[in-house]
């Protein structure tokens, strides 16, 4: 996986015959504040799926580590409300912990280890900020026994066999024994997925347009944002829930020294975020090159903290 910036990432994706933008892109500063809106919305139902199992399960995810020394390693770190949960819960039950939090956004990371050290001022933190697919080799340094964690169903960004690749990317970083703690969205009524994804706010449409605003920002783009409208999908057969920006005329965006030609109703691929069966993920594991798989559901079997070991 060769790490591209985000100008060769979006002259790549806009010059394809299907145009696409990376989601990854989306946190920028005002991007993550836009997510922290939508992680707020009645119809968001995945943070609190997501928290109601670290409530309420955490001490039973632990008891699956039997180790009482451990890097914890969180991939898409964010600000680490969530994740302050499952390490309250392990440093009460004796673990000593190092936690090290990854993420593209610096200035989320500078908020991430303010949260943790207001409430467990004695773990040490160790942030790196940057693409984790280059910052995890930082790690390779570090011996003791490792939680890879990612969290929030980061991986339904990954469509097939790129989240293959992905597990094997983060199975090549653990050692025998060590554990991959993997958010994950179930598939249920797809009524409930897509109004996830097509809130009546356009909270989610603004999360989208913004990536737009962060090109014309940072490379010079000159974007209608209003010449674009958000469309979302959801097949309940392969459980991709799909979002896209409508060109609404025809239009030319420049971009630094290129030109970008838009079609009217051509659209551009903003994000994929797919779905699994419990069912799905014992396979997904056993592909991946694990032996040894948990799954830790909320109660409506929204979602599920799903627990690898090497």
């Amino acid at each position: 996986m060769g790490i591209k910036s985000f100008k060769e990432e979006v002259f790549q994706g806009l010059s394809l015959k299907a145009k696409q933008l990376s989601s990854k892109f989306f946190y920028d500063e005002q991007g993550s504040r836009i997510f922290q809106e939508i992680m707020q919305m009645d119809e968001y139902y995945l943070p609190k799926s997501e928290t109601e199992i670290l409530k309420d399960q955490s001490g039973a995810i632990i008891s699956q580590i039997p180790f009482t020394e451990l890097d914890v390693v969180e991939l898409g770190a964010g600000d680490g409300t969530k994740t302050l949960l499952f390490l309250e819960s392990a440093i009460q039950k004796g673990l000593k912990l190092t936690y090290i939090p990854l993420d593209i956004s610096e200035d989320i990371l500078n908020v991430n280890e303010e949260n943790i050290k207001k409430i467990l001022p004695e773990l040490p933190v160790i942030p790196l900020p940057g693409d984790y697919f280059g910052t995890i080799k930082k790690l390779e340094n570090r011996h003791l026994p490792r939680l890879i964690m990612f969290m929030g169903s980061n991986i339904g960004n990954f469509k097939g066999d790129h989240a293959i690749e992905f597990i094997q990317f983060v199975n090549g970083f653990l050692k025998p024994g060590d554990f991959f703690l993997m958010g994950v969205d179930l598939k249920k009524n797809p009524h409930t997925i897509l109004k996830a994804y097509n809130d009546v706010a356009g909270i989610t449409k603004r999360f989208n347009l913004n990536l737009l605003e962060r090109i014309n920002k940072e490379l010079g783009g000159d974007f209608d944002l209003g010449g674009f409208d958000h469309y979302a999908t959801y097949d309940p057969i392969d459980g991709a829930a799909e979002s896209y920006l409508v060109s609404l005329k025809e239009q030319r965006v420049k971009i630094e020294e290129r030109e970008f030609c838009f079609e009217k109703d051509e659209v551009i691929h903003m994000e994929i975020s797919q779905k699994y069966s419990l069912e799905e993920l014992d396979s997904l594991a056993a592909k991946t090159g694990f032996t040894w798989n948990k799954h830790f559901t909320d109660r409506k079997k929204y979602f599920s903290l799903s627990l690898f070991r090497k």
